[in-house]
């Protein structure tokens, strides 16, 4: 029997998505991921001054709004000149800010947003918010494990807490942070700064070494058969992130199903939009030729997503795609950690491929990014600058291309009459949540969930598993509202 079940809003994520599946004869055969808001920042920063994108950009999201500051401050500086000019120590700290978040957003995402799906916390603390509403689990770890991890819930409400106060001492607030800037940072290292930040990021460190990693093998180990469950496009791509001046922590690249490596290059990026709500003059196109034009009345259109695509294909990106890319790359560290982890279960790098693979990629790059983070502050040298003078040219194109949590963010922007004509963002989970392209290519989380099992149409925990396991970022949950004030759309909440 063929049925179809939707689900709006898919809850703890960070932003509205939507999810329909049809099922046959107990197998999701056809998928559509749907972004169902619509905010237009590339549109609000016509006519500005290019600062402004550095402030109004993070706003994108409140939850990863650094990696949006890195990667605009990225693109002014391209647009700037000023690319080969930022000091080191500006570097260093523009890591810092990003790594803090990096470790609040990956700790948050286990603990508060996926555990639940594996976690019966209402065995613990009874039937209250925020454990209930939920789908019901097929919980499998055993009673004592269970408690250990709704404790580490609560506990990782702390760490975040520490991981946001980390990311302050440089980056002045969180979220939207006024360190990272056009030239450098806003900030001087000193003694003191370097003090604070060293023994929160040390407490850090201790938590995903000595819980977090366990707590995701644990889970791993009670839920195997997830590691064949949402395998996904098996493309993946990594823009290369954290640029410290020894180099890339995160290397670009580009590899396919069989774990081939090919070059990334920025021109290759295009974005579809015949199943979005954009003009389809806009569709195909490199963002730095990008337009957003929304249409409203087209009828294939599900989703506000836009479609991103390299040479076309689908592509996935995140930890998995960036721990992947490095370890095909020879990274030791990475291969090291990776191996390590899938040791625990004698899987190969191709287990990644899967729900439980994500989780456990994005434990590993906790370790792999709370480490670095030692050696970048260390680096730091008080008596140097950390920002260099900047101008606004009279005209200038810049791409700012930076890794975020859960994918990779970029930025394209055109300056004419030092005015912002043109600013086009492509979002992490615009390549994983996006639509159909023009070629009827579903993207990388309707591929994730065709063909998964699902045991009861009307409790389909099968399919919110595999979704939070991307980490969708759709940011401000914000129904859509006609003239007359009525909410376009039936809300489940579960």
């Amino acid at each position: 029997m063929v049925t179809k079940v939707k689900i709006d809003p898919i809850t703890r994520i960070e932003g509205h998505l939507a999810i329909e599946a049809v099922i046959d004869d107990g197998v999701v055969k056809e998928a559509k991921s749907a972004g169902t808001l619509f905010r237009g920042f590339e549109i609000i920063l016509q006519g500005r001054d290019p600062r402004d994108a550095n402030r109004l950009t993070q706003r994108i999201c409140g939850v990863c709004p650094t990696a949006h500051a890195t990667a605009s401050a990225l693109c002014l500086d391209d647009a700037f000149g000023l690319t080969d000019k930022i000091p080191d120590n500006a570097k260093l700290i523009r890591a810092l800010i990003l790594g803090s978040n990096f470790l609040q957003s990956h700790v948050l995402h286990f603990y508060h947003l996926a555990a639940l799906d594996y976690v019966d916390a209402v065995s613990v603390v009874g039937d209250v918010a925020p454990f209930v509403p939920r789908y019901q689990g097929d919980y499998r770890v055993t009673g004592q494990q269970n408690a250990e991890l709704v404790n580490h819930y609560l506990m990782a409400l702390d760490i975040r807490r520490k991981c946001q106060e980390m990311l302050a001492i440089f980056g002045g607030k969180m979220p939207h942070n006024v360190g990272t800037v056009p030239g450098g940072v806003t900030e001087k290292p000193t003694e003191d700064k370097i003090t604070n930040f060293l023994w929160r990021l040390n407490e850090i460190r201790d938590f995903v070494d000595n819980v977090y990693i366990p707590d995701v093998i644990a889970v791993a180990k009670a839920y195997s058969d997830y590691f064949e469950i949402g395998k996904g496009c098996q493309r993946l791509l990594a823009y290369g992130g954290f640029d410290v001046p020894t180099g890339l922590l995160f290397k670009a690249g580009v590899v396919s199903p069989d774990l081939q490596l090919e070059p990334f290059t920025k021109e290759n990026i295009t974005e579809d939009v015949k199943h979005s709500w954009y003009a389809d003059s806009s569709s195909g196109k490199n963002p730095a030729q990008g337009q957003t034009k929304p249409d409203l009345k087209k009828k294939e259109a599900y989703s506000f997503l836009k479609s991103p695509r390299y040479k076309g294909q689908v592509c996935e990106l995140g930890p998995l795609a960036r721990m992947v890319s490095n370890y095909v790359q020879g990274d030791a560290i990475t291969k090291q950690l990776v191996d390590s982890v899938l040791g625990e279960f004698n899987a190969g790098v191709d287990a990644l491929y899967s729900v439980l693979g994500r989780h456990a990629a994005r434990a590993v790059e906790a370790k792999l990014v709370g480490d670095a983070m030692v050696d970048w502050l260390t680096s730091l040298k008080p008596d140097e600058p950390a920002i260099v003078e900047s101008h606004i040219p009279d005209a200038g194109e810049g791409t700012g291309l930076t890794e975020a949590p859960r994918g990779a963010v970029g930025h394209w922007m055109t300056i004419k009459d030092k005015k912002i004509e043109r600013y086009q963002v492509i979002t992490p989970t615009a390549w994983n949540a996006s639509p159909k392209d023009d070629k009827g290519q579903p993207g990388a989380v309707e591929q994730a969930i065709i063909g998964t099992k699902v045991k009861d149409k009307d409790n389909p925990f099968e399919l919110v598993r595999i979704v939070r396991a991307f980490d969708p970022c759709l940011a401000c949950s914000v129904h859509l509202l006609d003239a007359k004030a009525n909410v376009l759309g039936v809300f489940r909440v579960v």
